[in-house]
């Protein structure tokens, strides 16, 4: 049985196509032009197979409540005529199959608590630090939603002691994002991550902020497992000292096995790279198609 999977990024989309073990068969990239120029691209690729559902991990903000006439919609965002566009409705009618969606940090998550480094666990917080900072959550077995996807990227966190700079967000300044995301480090270093070597600063101000997300993850939704993924976790031992700065933010008050013996098996690098949100998109088909078999 083959499924359909579409993370839609900003810059480019990933089609794929695989089975229900999440083998991927075939993939196929195009650019995030406008709709009209991208999507019957799109919608080609996906004819070529029989595919029995579509599932889509998509750039937001989406509305993803089946009970808003917005359903399946993408809302305001700032990508060229990509606003207030019906993706689902828009491959609901020329594929004529179920579509899952759901937000692209939810379907990272979704592929790593199925495929990668939380699988067989029924409670996975998915960080993406990157562009933007994105939190996915896989609770319960289930991915979580509420009025809207999550948006913990935009937490209110403490500043750095050390730290002048006065955050990137436009809505929030301090908030996680505004201070640890990929444009906030450019802006306050003055050059961009990846070519950061060495900066005992940025190690200390980063991870700080980081710790403090993970931190909050972990008082307020007692995960089994935490992944930190997106570019800015690339940097060399950044990982190590989000874990400690994360054991030493929680002095004590949380007393569990993975936080006090195993923190190198607690908080991690995603398993699955590259994939996560390829796979968590062809769940995502799955779980709509059985769904609607029902």
């Amino acid at each position: 049985m083959l499924f359909g999977g579409l993370e839609a990024g900003g810059t480019k989309m990933v089609c794929a196509i695989g089975d229900e073990k999440g083998n991927i068969i075939d993939q196929a990239k195009f650019p995030t032009d406008s709709p009209d120029i991208c999507m019957p691209k799109m919608i080609e690729y996906f004819k070529k197979f029989d595919i029995k559902a579509l599932g889509i991990s998509c750039f937001g903000p989406v509305d993803l409540n089946k009970k808003h006439d917005t359903y399946g919609y993408i809302l305001k965002t700032t990508k060229e005529n990509w606003a207030d566009y019906n993706i689902v409705g828009g491959f609901k009618e020329a594929l004529n199959i179920p579509v899952g969606f759901d937000t692209d940090v939810n379907g990272a998550c979704l592929g790593e608590a199925i495929y990668g480094a939380g699988k067989d666990l029924e409670n996975v917080v998915y960080f993406t630090i990157g562009t933007g900072i994105g939190i996915g959550l896989y609770l319960n077995g289930k991915l979580h939603h509420g009025t809207m996807h999550t948006e913990g990227g935009h937490m209110y966190i403490k500043r750095h002691p050390k730290d002048n700079y006065e955050g990137i967000c436009i809505f929030h300044k301090d908030c996680l994002e505004g201070l640890a995301s990929g444009p906030a480090i450019e802006k306050r270093f003055g050059i961009k991550c990846e070519y950061i070597e060495n900066n005992p600063n940025f190690m200390d101000i980063e991870s700080y902020y980081l710790a403090q997300g993970v931190v909050n993850a972990i008082l307020a939704y007692s995960p089994e497992k935490i992944i930190l993924g997106g570019g800015v976790m690339h940097y060399p031992n950044l990982i190590e000292e989000v874990r400690r700065k994360t054991v030493e933010l929680l002095n004590g008050y949380i007393q569990t096995r993975e936080v006090l013996e195993d923190m190198d098996n607690y908080v991690v690098l995603p398993k699955l790279l590259d994939n996560a949100g390829t796979l968590g998109s062809l769940e995502l088909a799955r779980l709509e198609y059985e769904e609607n078999r029902d």
